[in-house]
């Protein structure tokens, strides 16, 4: 779904052809985007009156298409990026794709996109604490998965820390 997020936060720069999109979107999330992935969620905004595609004549070559948000995408953008659903909350960047998206949010909704994930959070801590209590009951002498299950521990827990600094920062 952050992928759907990035592809429609591009596309509100103005219309751009698909290969455009393509390497603007590669190039925030740093990994290339595979062709399978952009045409058919394109292909899905443009039946949802998200996106609208008109093809530009070339040349010598076939016509390139160029996509443009509507209304329509505005707003079904907004909807995405002030939604974390529970399923999708522990996951870093479908988080991080939403808070690089604050400023577009009201307070109430950063405040319900930062309880997802602390949320999801919360689970993980428990589910880590689990894990730990098997690694203390281990006999492995180096505990390797001990000390991977600490700095979790530890890297949950200053996120969390984080989240509050978030929410001040967000009322």
């Amino acid at each position: 779904m952050f992928l759907d997020i990035l592809i429609l936060s591009h596309l509100r720069g103005g219309p751009i052809h698909g290969y455009e999109l393509k390497r603007k979107v590669a190039d925030t999330i740093a990994v290339a985007l595979n062709n399978n992935t952009l045409y058919p969620a394109l292909r899905r905004f443009e039946a949802a009156g998200a996106v609208t595609k008109v093809a530009e004549q070339q040349t010598g070559r076939p016509p390139r298409h160029v996509y443009e948000i509507t209304d329509v995408g505005r707003e079904l953008l907004h909807d995405m990026v002030a939604e974390l659903p529970a399923e999708l909350a522990g996951e870093e960047a479908e988080f991080l794709t939403r808070l690089g998206m604050f400023d577009e949010l009201t307070p109430d909704e950063r405040a319900a996109v930062l309880a997802a994930r602390d949320q999801a959070l919360a689970r993980r801590l428990e589910h880590l604490g689990g894990q730990a209590a098997r690694a203390r009951n281990s006999r492995n002498n180096r505990d390797w998965g001990g000390l991977v299950t600490a700095e979790l521990i530890a890297r949950t827990e200053r996120e969390r820390t984080w989240l509050d600094e978030l929410r001040r920062r967000s009322s």
